[in-house]
Order: structure tokens, then C-alpha cells, then sequence
């Protein structure tokens, strides 16, 4: 043992690199304590007090605190349990900071108000069980008294936005606006007159899957990309078609009626609310973003309102 090197706190601020101070602090706290002190009083350390002092080292950049620490060197604590419990909770840090960068840059681009900043900080800060509340809500709102029918059931399964445990900038962003959107009042009552639009083309005919946009899609997209003016006499084929189509998915004939209520179904999808509530709902879920249905729509209701158009013998 006595002949062992010993080292004082200058000897080892040269050989790992931190300062006398640092040394003297963990030290006097007992992190690492001094092997013996030399004649004149002085603190002197063993070799292994090199290797304790890289690893309090790293334990500090890793952001563990000096009374934990110590629990680790003095091998009161497993440092995997340790490990296990700061990862957890930088896991939890991370998810905070992360809530806060996309509120304050969602302040920023909109050049929001401090009411909307606070209303924004508070959608970010729900915990899952408020946020699955809130969608409940807003779902419920839409289709309360509707989904008892699967197919709605399914619809609402579409609708609903789930947050990932450890979601990105872009996840939270879109999950604060999105929390937003179910707020608005306008947006509700025409999502839940949407509901209501598909379930009276359903009365009857449960079996039909197809909803007014889906079957115009169909038949108006090659027209769109063909470059057919909705005004012009090119578009009568196409609306007969559509309007044919429609008028067997609800079982009515297809007449001035049916045209005017395919034209309100129309309106009433072809709302921005609507395209942005998806576009947002495919960035929480990680889904593939979808085509805008905005143009179909636009195409469909200018060639539905020309002259003529609702006679039913286009």
C-alpha cells in the first residue's frame, strides 16, 4: 500500500483535465474522497481516484445529480437502475421542450395574441387522457346518434387522431392547430351536417359504402385532367354521369331534386376546415398525406350550378 503513487489535487487536474475547484468540491462532498493526507495536510489521492473522477465526470454531462452520484460510485445504487430511471425522466424533459417549441413556433408563423399563445400552450400541455376527451367530444358532437351504424363507427375510427408517445415538432404543430379546429363551432355543425347528409343517402340502402364525394371523384377526376371547362358543354356527359351514379347509390331518380341535393352535399364537403382537419390528422398519425379533393369539388359544383344543369337531362 505505502508504496503505491499518490497525487495530489493539482496532479490530478493535469492528468483528467478538470480544475482544482472542481476536484476540491466533489471531494469535500465525499464523491471522492482523498486516500490519506501528506505530512504538511495536504489531500492525496490514489490511482484509482483518476478513473472515480472520469466517471463522475460523465455521470455530470449526463445530467445525474451529485447526490446521486455519489450513490452510484460508492455502489449504493445500480447504475443501470440509474440509468434507467434519468433516461425516463429526459424522456419526459424532451417531450416538454418539444410541446413548447411548437407552440412558440405556431405563436411566431401565425403572429398569434397572448390569448391564442395560452390556448395553444394549453392543448399542447393536456395529458393523453384529456386529449383523448377532447377528441371524444368533438366526435361524439359529429356523430352522436349515427354511429351505432358500422359504417360510421368506421368513419369515426378515421377521424380520430392519436398522438404518439414520443411524437416530432411537426406532430405536436399539427396536434395544437387540429385541437383547435375541434374547438370551432361552424366546423362542428358542418361536419355534423355532413354525417347527417351521408346517413339520409344510406336510409334504405345500408349496404352502400360510397359517400355524394367519393362517387364524384370517380367520375371528375379524368375530366379535370383531360382540362374539360366545367361551364362548357364538355362537362354534360361527365355531370350525367355523376348524377346517374348518385341517383342509383341513393335509389332516387335522378332529377332537379337530386341534383340540388348532390350540389348541397358538395358545398357542404367542400369546406378548407374539412381538407386542413385530414391534412393534420395524416401528420399525427403518420399517414400518407392525401390528395386534395379541392379541385374535384370546385369542378363538380360550378358544372352542377350552370344553366340548366339541375334539369336532369344533361
Amino acid at each position: 500500500m505505502n508504496g503505491e503513487p499518490r497525487y495530489s489535487i493539482g496532479d490530478l487536474a493535469r492528468r483528467t483535465g478538470l480544475t482544482v475547484k472542481t476536484i476540491r468540491f466533489w471531494s469535500d462532498r465525499g464523491i471522492v474522497p482523498p486516500t490519506d493526507r501528506g505530512p504538511t495536510g495536504r489531500r492525496r489521492y490514489g490511482i484509482e481516484a483518476v478513473a472515480r473522477l472520469d466517471l463522475v465526470r460523465t455521470l455530470r454531462d449526463l445530467g445525474l445529480d451529485l447526490a446521486t452520484i455519489r450513490r452510484v460510485v460508492d455502489r449504493e445504487v445500480p447504475l443501470a437502475e440509474v440509468a434507467a430511471a434519468h433516461a425516463e425522466a429526459l424522456a419526459t424533459q424532451i417531450r416538454v421542450l418539444r410541446l413548447r417549441r411548437a407552440v412558440l413556433t405556431a405563436v411566431a408563423r401565425r403572429g398569434s395574441t397572448p390569448e391564442e399563445m395560452e390556448l395553444m400552450h394549453k392543448l399542447a400541455k393536456l395529458s393523453e387522457d384529456k386529449r383523448r376527451r377532447l377528441v371524444d367530444d368533438f366526435l361524439d358532437a359529429t356523430f352522436s346518434g349515427l354511429d351505432a351504424d358500422p359504417a360510421f363507427a368506421g368513419i369515426r375510427r378515421t377521424l380520430t387522431p392519436e398522438l404518439p408517445e414520443s411524437p416530432d415538432v411537426e406532430q405536436v404543430e399539427a396536434w395544437v392547430e387540429l385541437a383547435e379546429l375541434t374547438q370551432d363551432p361552424d366546423f362542428r355543425a358542418g361536419l355534423r351536417r355532413m354525417a347527417e347528409q351521408h346517413a339520409a343517402d344510406r336510409l334504405g340502402r345500408e349496404s352502400v359504402r360510397r359517400d355524394a364525394v367519393a362517387v364524384v371523384r370517380d367520375q371528375v377526376e379524368p375530366a379535370l385532367a383531360a382540362g374539360v371547362d366545367p361551364l362548357s358543354p364538355a362537362a354534360e356527359p361527365v355531370v350525367a354521369a355523376v348524377t346517374d351514379r348518385y341517383a342509383r347509390l341513393c335509389g332516387r331518380p335522378d332529377d332537379a331534386e337530386l341534383r340540388r341535393r348532390l350540389l348541397d352535399r358538395l358545398a357542404s364537403a367542400n369546406d378548407p376546415r374539412r381538407e386542413r382537419y385530414l391534412q393534420l390528422l395524416s401528420v399525427i398519425n403518420g399517414w400518407p398525406a392525401g390528395e386534395s379533393l379541392a379541385p374535384v369539388l370546385d369542378w363538380s359544383i360550378r358544372a352542377l350550378r350552370r344553366p340548366g344543369a339541375d334539369d336532369g337531362r344533361s
